[in-house]
């Protein structure tokens, strides 16, 4: 049976409850020092805001309780998508129904590439789990299913994951680009998935990582390429999927966050202080092109991941960071929707999953 969020988290269901006589169930969370965000101010000075939060300005315990859940709860509005209010900014990509469904999608790719397995490091006796970036939870919630006796912890700039979670998962809001606030040595396993573009220097976060990962302990990131290539020829030299990697490399470059460490993460790794480092290769069709029947199922996945998600995934890239129109964005992702159709194209996205261990 699932449990609802727990521990010190419980403090912020608390403060809801005693703020209102009728709250509404609210996800509960760890959190860090939170930045203060504003809400309701119109779009010539910056912020706009909805809350799904059931805290207001009527808070019995004053502003600094309205600051915090503000924070938390808060989203922002841009372009028509909704986005993170904690850290606002720090990610690239939205938080609503639509990015989780995404999200989840991914995860469905993911389970079909590693043939069902949450994992690849050969982890065992396992206490303490940390999931980066955890995004709707969904590998945190499995992996604590599958693991009932370890305690899994999910970190994210959103609170998107659900209420009722298995009862050794929990989740927190942090900025895990800055110094971590976990125990040193703590951790058995450490899980990082799909951070392209929101790691602003990856050695530090890696040296964190280390940090906290007990000894012996091991830590994986599961990331893949997002510039499309093809081995036959297929894919000419004009062909729109070299302009679409190129932007969003560049963009990567405007933001200050790499989308390439699925190429670096073994280097990197090594570079940290992990032993025993290894790097499994896969590929992701761009679409159904592929005769191998896993092949052609993870691509059509692909396929409809990117079809939905392109908006989501370069859209706040395209206009906020590279100063793009909406209109002139929207058309590229278009071409983008348009090329994905095609199956004369034998393209796909690399990727690589590493694992290793940090010494005894």
């Amino acid at each position: 049976m699932y449990a609802q969020g727990q521990d010190s988290a419980v403090a912020l269901q608390d403060v809801a409850e005693s703020s209102h006589t009728q709250s509404q169930p609210t996800p509960a969370y760890n959190s860090e020092s939170l930045d203060e965000t504003t809400a309701g101010e119109d779009n010539d000075g910056a912020l706009d805001f909805e809350s799904d939060s059931a805290l207001d300005s009527g808070s019995l315990l004053g502003d600094e309780t309205d600051t915090l859940a503000s924070s938390i709860l808060h989203h922002r509005i841009e372009n028509g998508r909704q986005y993170h209010a904690y850290r606002d900014g720090a990610y690239w990509g939205p938080n609503d129904e639509l990015a989780k469904e995404i999200l989840d999608f991914a995860h469905h790719m993911y389970l079909l590439t590693l043939d069902q397995k949450l994992h690849l490091a050969p982890i065992r006796d396992l206490q303490t789990v940390l999931d980066v970036g955890t995004g709707t939870g969904i590998w945190a919630i499995d992996m604590a299913d599958q693991y009932p006796s370890a305690t899994v912890t999910g970190t994210d700039l959103s609170p998107i994951q659900p209420e009722w979670v298995p009862p050794n998962c929990h989740f927190e809001i942090d900025d895990v680009s800055l110094e971590w606030t976990f125990p040193p040595s703590h951790f058995d396993f450490i899980h990082i998935r799909e951070l392209f573009g929101c790691i602003p220097d990856w050695d530090f976060f890696l040296a964190q990582a280390y940090h906290h990962t007990k000894p012996g302990g091991w830590v994986e990131i599961v990331e893949h390429s997002v510039q499309p290539v093809a081995d036959d020829g297929s894919m000419g030299p004009d062909h729109f999927y070299h302009t679409w990697g190129k932007v969003v490399i560049e963009m990567g470059e405007k933001f200050g966050k790499s989308f390439t460490v699925w190429a670096e993460s073994a280097e990197r790794m090594r570079k940290a202080g992990f032993v025993d480092v290894v790097e499994v290769p896969y590929k992701w069709a761009m679409n159904g092109w592929p005769k191998d029947g896993k092949e052609k199922e993870i691509g059509r996945w692909n396929q409809l991941r990117l079809m939905d998600g392109v908006e989501g995934f370069m859209l706040r890239l395209l206009t906020q960071v590279g100063g793009w129109s909406v209109a002139r964005a929207q058309v590229h992702l278009a071409q983008m929707r348009r090329e994905l159709k095609s199956t004369r194209t034998h393209a796909y996205l690399p990727g690589t999953v590493v694992y290793g261990r940090k010494p005894l």
